[in-house]
């Protein structure tokens, strides 16, 4: 319509377009220069399992479909098109195209998780975080160690892990070591009796709970009557 001469203005009126949209369209010169503004960088349902076809195309794996059919049994729910066009993009890109680095809270959602509970595609991400970051890997089997410790009420173990933490160079697991060995024989005790503090810690929890429900609101005497009465 601009090459038959109609102005941006008639264009506008013709095709019920705002004049931003007209002269967005207009001025672009390709079609990645409408890919922009609060559409970009939008997460999408590939990301998750991008780390992955890059594995696959580093071992030489640059057919889609294939490709595609090996990520729908990992969960993927997406369209083929998604898988063909990022595929696309590696062939025509100059500079290799990968998958965006995983934020901070997602690694650590994955180190403090059971490693049974993740899929596939997390484990793969995961390892490839823990290849670039030696401290990170032996961070990682400090806390999964902890947490059998923990669970499986190994405290015998406690004295180890402690002398293992003390051997990286990991200043925040120390700081946490350092706190332990202060009430070591408590806290093996903890880690291994099948007693524990939890219903007094529930009495106090529901008492400070009575408390801030009553504040400015009642004396002492019903305060004390609730205490004592509420269950």
């Amino acid at each position: 319509m601009l090459a038959t001469g109609h102005s941006r203005r008639a264009i506008q009126r013709q095709l019920g377009m705002t004049y931003r949209t007209v002269k967005l369209l207009a001025d672009a010169t390709a079609p990645e220069d409408l890919f922009r503004g609060q559409w970009q960088g939008r997460p999408s349902v590939l990301d998750e399992y991008k780390p992955y076809l890059d594995h696959r195309w580093n071992q030489g794996c640059p057919n889609a479909w294939k490709a595609w059919e090996e990520i729908v049994p990992l969960g993927y729910k997406g369209s083929y098109q998604r898988v063909r066009a990022y595929f696309r993009a590696k062939r025509l890109s100059t500079d290799p195209v990968t998958a965006p680095p995983p934020s901070p809270r997602t690694v650590a959602g994955w180190i403090l998780r059971h490693p049974d509970t993740l899929t596939e595609a997390e484990q793969l991400r995961l390892k490839a975080v823990l290849v670039h970051c030696p401290e990170l890997d032996a961070l990682t089997g400090h806390v999964r160690s902890f947490a059998e410790i923990l669970t499986e009420r190994q405290g015998q173990r406690l004295p180890e892990w402690l002398d293992a933490v003390r051997n990286d160079n990991l200043p925040g697991l120390h700081t946490l070591a350092a706190g332990i060995d202060r009430d070591r024989d408590a806290v093996i005790a903890g880690f291994t009796l099948p007693w524990n503090s939890g219903v007094v810690e529930g009495h106090v929890n529901r008492i400070k709970m009575l408390k801030r429900q009553m504040f400015g609101r009642a004396g002492f005497l019903l305060l004390r009557k609730r205490v004592l009465l509420y269950r």
